[in-house]
């Protein structure tokens, strides 16, 4: 979890970052866990035994669309009651980092780590794509690649057709004896980031392996097709990418603009403005403001308002998936 709080007289956000995951269980993300977090990073930053006047508010959290049931029920009160907060957005991830990268204009983000997703929006209703967990898509992102170099790897230990050497080598160097590897990945609680952990590998191999090359060339392929897929039609809407993912470099990144570029020749590409942390401070300023003008949504971007505004804050959590 990481915090930022614009205090009056300020012109930067403070900032303070918790390093445990908020947790999920039967209802979603848990919001008293999430208060179990934020309460003492937000009191740090003020400098508050009881913070008050923290007026509005924004949380960003990953899973809220699917997830997002008690934090819809329970977080507005929770804040109400601890800070006072009278303005409450409650957005998935992807709409931060949306804000973050374009602000508050028609386009689309894609956010590219261990997961995928694209969201866009023609500032009318929003448009997502993929973003549904390493079992059942994020088609493109880290763990996607990862699982397919482990596969390529396990194929050439078999001695199937389309496996691959450098793979093979790679993952035994990483992750010990083959035969073993399911065993090491499948019980893990955070298996989609041990399988993302082996996407660099596959970058390292592009250049000389076949195989490792036609990964991220599948890889540019679906996540060009999920920014095609909630890009506005009309218009020239504004194309940014953000995440992790980008640091795999030239494999991945020239065939991506390759795709980019074929499927969404209107679109306008935009180096990103900022983070999802960063997004998340921008809505909460325009919330303060009035000045909202993105599409309120109860899976994207729920607001709540019972009050008038003071101090802004804004919460990114990663802990749910």
């Amino acid at each position: 979890m990481r915090v930022a709080v614009v205090l009056p007289g300020r012109d930067r956000p403070v900032h303070a970052a918790s390093r445990e995951a908020v947790r999920t269980g039967p209802r979603g993300i848990d919001p008293g866990h999430l208060m179990e977090q934020l309460v003492p990073l937000v009191r740090g930053l003020t400098g508050a035994a009881h913070p008050a006047g923290l007026a509005t508010a924004v949380v960003g959290a990953a899973g809220f669309a699917t997830l997002g049931d008690a934090l819809r029920a329970e977080l507005p009160r929770a804040l109400a009651r601890e800070f006072g907060v009278r303005r409450v957005a409650l957005a998935a991830d992807a709409v931060t980092a949306y804000v973050g990268a374009l602000g508050p204009r028609p386009g689309v983000v894609v956010a590219a780590g261990t997961g995928l997703i694209a969201v866009g929006t023609d500032l009318a209703g929003w448009r997502r794509a993929d973003g549904w967990g390493h079992l059942l898509g994020d088609c493109g992102g880290g763990a996607w690649i990862g699982r397919a170099g482990l596969e390529a790897a396990l194929r050439a230990h078999d001695g199937r057709d389309g496996g691959s050497a450098p793979l093979m080598a790679c993952a035994r160097e990483r992750f010990g004896p083959l035969p073993e590897l399911p065993g090491r990945i499948y019980p893990r609680a955070d298996r989609a980031a041990v399988l993302a952990s082996f996407a660099p590998q596959v970058a390292a191999c592009a250049g000389t392996d076949p195989v490792a090359a036609g990964i991220l060339r599948a890889a540019a392929r679906h996540i060009a097709e999920s920014a095609a897929a909630a890009c506005p039609a009309g218009g020239a809407p504004g194309l940014a990418l953000t995440g992790g993912l980008l640091r795999l470099g030239a494999p991945l990144l020239e065939p991506l603009e390759e795709e980019l570029t074929a499927r969404l020749p209107h679109a306008r590409r935009t180096p990103a403005e900022g983070d999802p942390l960063h997004g998340a401070v921008c809505l909460a300023l325009d919330l303060a403001d009035g000045a909202l003008s993105l599409p309120v949504d109860e899976r994207m971007l729920h607001v709540v308002t019972t009050g008038t505004a003071g101090t802004t804050g804004a919460t990114e959590t990663t802990g749910a998936t």
